[in-house]
């Protein structure tokens, strides 16, 4: 029987860094995940695909803020529609490309997709989302003083603005990616989390100013669809304890149990790991079989048992 993935794809990963920024550069770095992608749908797995949207959401806004003078700003919800839209297109151009190069012509389509949010959501009046490029402290301090941005220091990479980050409690597309997916195409949605809407009174559905974890959207995007496998990559090829101090050490395997033990300890940051671990602790106390945290390189080598980070319930 056909077994289904949600692979989660880091915005960050389409940006390696300051000097590789621009769309070219984006579509370089998104081949090489795509390449490891279309491996994993000639094994035979149905396949829906999120990805992030931080980096190309500030810059959308910057740009935006230093047209203003001559053209409207655009609203965070627009935002978040368009990187669906370019992100989306990039990924199904890519993928199609790559399937047919292996004699595995699946159709890839991308849904726009809006993520119902709580508009009492305490995370409105705490910003946490980083978003955009990084800055050195003097850079970020500039903005925060010109633009009226939150700003934070993130996880020893630089400075990046930071944007209310709801929880996501309904993806209101659900039920077309399920029927695409049963259809057999490979899904590319809830980019960047999907687009924060609210449900007012009436039911009518309204954008709000904020971006969506990723990772949180992505786990209920894979128990709405009970997903066998929630594959998150990352900039690293197993989860670590001690990251990035001389003791550091990489784990091949976690239960629910151990990860919770471990975000008690402060090993996996709120601006890092932590919200994927948090992801995946829900995605399988929902019912989940198991997660998979690897980079990209590796998706198919951790499917095969060969690397990455398996976390299970127990």
């Amino acid at each position: 029987m056909t077994k289904t993935a949600v692979v989660a794809i880091g915005g960050n990963s389409l940006v390696r860094d300051k000097e590789h920024q621009t769309v070219p550069d984006q579509f370089a770095s998104a081949e090489e995940t795509c390449l490891h992608i279309a491996d994993i749908i000639k094994e035979g797995w149905r396949v829906v695909i999120t990805h992030g949207n931080g980096p190309q959401v500030g810059f959308i806004l910057l740009r935006s803020e230093l047209a203003s003078n001559v053209l409207h700003t655009v609203p965070m919800d627009s935002c978040g529609a368009d990187t669906q839209g370019a992100l989306g297109y990039m990924i199904q151009q890519l993928l199609t490309n790559r399937l047919r190069r292996i004699e595995t012509e699946v159709p890839v389509v991308t849904v726009v997709t809006q993520v119902v949010v709580d508009s009492d959501d305490p995370g409105f009046d705490n910003p946490t989302k980083p978003i955009g490029p990084f800055y050195d402290e003097d850079r970020a301090r500039h903005y925060q003083r010109e633009q009226d941005w939150a700003i934070i220091e993130d996880a020893g990479r630089g400075w990046r603005r930071v944007v209310p980050s709801p929880i996501p409690k309904e993806i209101v597309e659900l039920e077309a990616i399920r029927t695409l997916l049963a259809a057999g195409f490979v899904v590319v949605g809830v980019g960047g989390g999907g687009i924060p809407v609210v449900r007012d009174e009436q039911g009518d559905l309204h954008g709000v100013e904020a971006v969506i974890d990723k990772d949180y959207a992505s786990g209920l995007l894979a128990t709405g669809l009970e997903a066998d496998l929630l594959l998150i990559s990352t900039a690293v090829e197993k989860v670590y304890l001690n990251y990035g101090k001389p003791d550091q050490k990489p784990l091949d395997h976690l239960t629910v149990a151990e990860v919770r033990e471990y975000l008690d300890q402060g090993h996996f940051p709120p601006g890092s790991m932590g919200p994927k671990m948090r992801a995946v602790v829900q995605f399988l106390e929902r019912g989940g079989q198991e997660a998979l945290i690897t980079s990209p390189e590796n998706l198919a080598r951790a499917l095969r048992g060969e690397t990455g980070t398996r976390i299970t319930l127990q």
